[in-house]
């Protein structure tokens, strides 16, 4: 799964680069996962702007790469996609959804309806949390340099104390990681322990079937 993404998501960037500068604009206003567009479109939204980037291009697949392998060595490929989906998907809802609440509210501008909101950030922090929490010390340091890297370099935090768009997103991300994670890295483990146990259970039954007087 990590192999997969990092490759659409290079083979997007690539392609990204030949198109014209307005159709370029287009895409990100299409991709981004703003109020307007999951009310008119989300699940496009929510898809595209997972491999949509507006900036620093070519630091997101050294990015990825550090998070997603980790997770993916962790936690097999169909846990990795629930746990990072599941965090892109409800940050963008819940920091979406405070957004649109204060717009109604009036406490944001009508046009915050239509931020630009793009980017893997949500599902590289999902992963973070994910190779934090349960890796060995290779995984761990991936991920820790990781993560130090989006704080102090990218500022994913910036701003969390007022609620901005970003910084609660990357929070929500961060605990969907840590929580979504966390159930499955188990559930893969006791699936593992099953499956140990019935193989040297058969390997014992197998073992006094060929020494019937041990």
């Amino acid at each position: 799964m990590a192999w997969l993404y990092l490759a659409v998501f290079c083979a997007v960037q690539v392609s990204y680069q030949f198109l014209p500068t307005h159709d370029h604009a287009a895409l990100l206003r299409w991709s981004s996962t703003s109020v307007h567009n999951l009310e008119h479109h989300p699940v496009g939204c929510l898809v595209a702007s997972a491999f949509v980037v507006s900036g620093s291009e070519p630091a997101w697949p050294f990015l990825i790469a550090l998070a997603l392998f980790g997770a993916n060595h962790l936690l097999d490929n169909w846990r990795t996609l629930v746990t990072c989906a599941a965090a892109h998907i409800i940050a963008t809802l819940v920091s979406e959804g405070i957004v649109a609440y204060r717009v109604a509210a009036g406490t944001l501008p009508a046009v915050d309806r239509w931020l630009l909101d793009v980017g893997p950030s949500y599902v590289v922090v999902a992963a973070i949390a994910v190779g934090l929490l349960w890796g060995n010390w290779l995984i761990r340091s991936a991920a820790a340099l990781d993560f130090a890297l989006l704080i102090f370099v990218g500022q994913i935090f910036q701003g969390l104390s007022h609620l901005q768009l970003s910084a609660v997103g990357h929070l929500i991300a961060l605990i969907m990681g840590a929580c979504v994670g966390g159930v499955l890295r188990w559930q893969r483990l006791h699936r593992q322990c099953q499956t140990n146990a019935r193989a040297l259970s058969g390997h014992v039954s197998t073992t006094s079937d060929m020494n019937p007087h041990s």
